[in-house]
C-alpha cells in the first residue's frame, strides 16, 4: 500500500479500505490522521483495542456461567423425585429440549461473541436454520416407515408397541408368583 500523505481526503481513503462500521476515524496505522478525540464517540484502549470492542467485561461472562449452571441443575432435576411430572416423560423431554436450546443460545451469543457481531451473522444463521428445519421435515417419512422393508431377522428383534403390554403382563405375573410363594 503506498504511503498516504496528509493532503489526501480521508473519505477517499475510506473508500479504498471499505466503509467505516463504527463511529470514529480511520486507524492511525492506515496512514490517515485520526479524527480528534472530541469528534469520536468510541475510543478503544488497551486490551479492547486488540479485540475490537468492549463486550461487557468479566461480570457478563460470570452471569452467563451462573445461568448455565442453573439451567443444568434444572435439567438434572427432571430425573429427581422433586419433578412433579414423573409420570409424563414427554413433559420432561420438552422441558429438557427448551433448557438445552436456551443453554446453546447463551453459549453462542456470549461465549462465541455473536451478540456483538455485525448484521452479517443473519446471512449465515438464517439459511442454516432453514436447512435444519427442512432436513428434519424431510426425515419424518423415513422414521415413520422404517419398519416397512426390513430383513426377517431384524423384524424378529425389532421393538413393537405390543411388546410393552407383554412385558407388563410378565411383570404382573412374576409379582403375583412371588407374592404367592411368600404367603406359603
Amino acid at each position: 500500500m503506498p504511503p498516504s500523505d496528509s493532503s489526501r481526503d480521508p473519505a477517499a481513503d475510506a473508500a479504498e479500505h471499505g466503509p467505516l462500521t463504527r463511529p470514529g476515524g480511520l486507524p492511525e496505522s492506515a496512514g490517515v490522521a485520526a479524527e480528534p478525540a472530541a469528534a469520536s464517540s468510541h475510543v478503544v484502549h488497551g486490551a479492547d483495542a486488540a479485540h475490537g470492542e468492549n463486550h461487557g467485561g468479566p461480570g457478563v461472562y460470570i452471569a452467563v456461567f451462573i445461568a448455565l449452571c442453573g439451567l443444568t441443575t434444572m435439567s438434572f432435576l427432571t430425573y429427581s423425585p422433586l419433578w412433579p411430572w414423573r409420570d409424563e416423560p414427554q413433559v420432561g423431554w420438552a422441558f429438557m429440549m427448551a433448557v438445552s436450546c436456551t443453554k446453546a443460545m447463551l453459549v453462542v451469543l456470549f461465549f462465541m461473541h455473536v451478540l456483538w457481531e455485525a448484521n452479517w451473522k443473519y446471512v449465515l444463521t438464517i439459511p442454516a436454520a432453514m436447512m435444519a428445519i427442512f432436513l428434519a421435515i424431510m426425515l419424518v417419512p423415513d422414521i415413520g416407515f422404517r419398519s416397512r422393508m426390513v430383513s426377517q431377522e431384524r423384524l424378529l428383534y425389532m421393538a413393537r408397541p405390543s411388546d410393552e403390554a407383554l412385558l407388563r403382563q410378565a411383570a404382573t405375573a412374576a409379582e403375583a408368583k412371588a407374592a404367592g410363594e411368600e404367603a406359603h
